[in-house]
């Protein structure tokens, strides 16, 4: 009986490459599967491209809404940046590709599965780890990493064994889903060299952007995006209208040194316009109903949870207790948060809730304080306390050491 193997599929060189070399090495029946992300990909044409690569049969699944209320809006909660700087758009719609991976396998009664990573990246983990522990039955394999593949090598082999693939922009490497746009490769190899303008889709250069300010109010609901200024979306609208208005006003561009899981520093650049703003907006509004102390622990949960996503622990029970944590934290976290954009920038400039614990008549200077100040002098007395006992101590002792 010939194998079956289902290929995460996306019409690209990598998983272009895949289908051939599935069929050539293991004489398989390929099954590619794509999943819309939001990534902007005509499904039809891909489709087509996986046919015409011979593929015995070829699924597509709209996971638009799926990924955006069960993987991104958890990141939101989360503060999911790694390294504070990149917003995980990869690595959190890896684990639900994964996912209907299995699910594929399972329905095509296949013995294997497969993508296209290499053997440099971080999805490679992301998918192996959650197809294993999702179903330890199926067999994993990556054509690209166990051929050991180069990008000049796999393009010579779509040449030599008439490969279609959607040609790749000036040598660039592009992921995209609706939270974020990645491009790597090419000169963006060099990490002094700055990224050339065309690389950029998603965000206008600032001396194309509008010459006023732009302001737009969100409204979270435990911690949830649900308005963009007064109207209600679904969250894949509101983050898809959220990129289209911080990316005209030139706000959502990354470009960082990144450590990658398998221990390669890395130059990433990534188009985030949503996932920026949202999250500054999120966090600032945790400022303002969440205590010190909740804030502080918070802080360490966001990096141990942004950690496992990046390093493809979706699956892990750490991050599901971690998720419940941050659930919790999220009960007050109601209110409007004011954005300010212009010129590549932006910043908050209001913030409201309900659960405020922001207390005007506590914090101002003018005649309606209701803080005593003279109560002031016995705290510091007690806050200064070890400071004073070790300064007089570290005193003594280099006096004893100078007699």
């Amino acid at each position: 009986m010939t194998e079956k193997i289902v290929l995460a599929y996306s019409g690209g060189l990598d998983t272009s490459v895949a289908v051939r070399w599935l069929q050539e090495k293991y004489g398989a029946d390929v099954v590619t599967l794509t999943v819309d992300l939001g990534q902007g990909i005509d499904l039809k044409k891909v489709a087509n491209r996986s046919r015409l690569m011979g593929s015995v049969s070829h699924y597509d699944i709209n996971g638009t809404d799926e990924f955006a209320e069960d993987y991104v809006y958890p990141s939101i909660a989360a503060n999911g940046l790694y390294e504070d700087k990149y917003p995980l758009s990869t690595a959190l719609g890896r684990p639900l590709i994964a996912e209907e991976l299995v699910k594929i396998a399972e329905m095509e009664d296949a013995s294997t599965v497969a993508h296209g990573c290499t053997g440099k990246g971080n999805d490679q983990v992301r998918f192996d780890v959650t197809v294993r522990a999702l179903n330890p039955k199926l067999r994993v394999v990556a054509p690209i990493r166990e051929w050991n593949l180069t990008r000049d090598q796999e393009v010579k082999y779509a040449e030599e064994h008439g490969v279609r693939f959607e040609p790749e922009k000036a040598g660039f490497s592009i992921d995209q889903n609706l939270w974020g746009r990645s491009i790597e490769g090419g000169v963006l190899e060099d990490p002094n060299f700055e990224p050339p303008p065309e690389i950029f889709q998603w965000v206008r250069p600032p001396d194309e952007t509008p010459d006023k300010p732009g302001y737009v109010e969100i409204d979270f609901d435990e911690g949830v995006p649900a308005a963009l200024n007064g109207h209600e979306m679904k969250a894949a609208n509101l983050i898809a209208s959220m990129n289209e208005i911080a990316g005209l006003h030139g706000v959502g561009v990354i470009d960082h040194v990144e450590d990658r899981l398998v221990g390669i520093k890395s130059r990433e650049v990534y188009e985030c316009p949503a996932a920026l703003c949202l999250i500054e907006a999120h966090r600032d509004l945790e400022k303002l109903v969440l205590t010190r102390h909740e804030l502080s622990f918070k802080r360490i949960v966001e990096q141990q949870w942004a950690w496992l996503v990046y390093s493809g622990l979706w699956v892990e029970p750490l991050r599901h207790a971690l998720q419940s944590f941050i659930e919790k934290t999220q009960e007050r976290v109601t209110g409007t948060v004011r954005l300010k954009l212009y010129k590549g920038s932006f910043r908050v400039v209001g913030r409201e809730s309900p659960s405020s614990i922001y207390d005007a008549a506590l914090a101002t200077y003018g005649a309606g304080s209701t803080f005593d100040q003279k109560k002031a002098q016995n705290f510091i007395d007690l806050w200064g306390l070890p400071s004073r006992i070790a300064a007089a101590k570290r005193a003594k002792v280099e006096a004893e050491a100078l007699a």
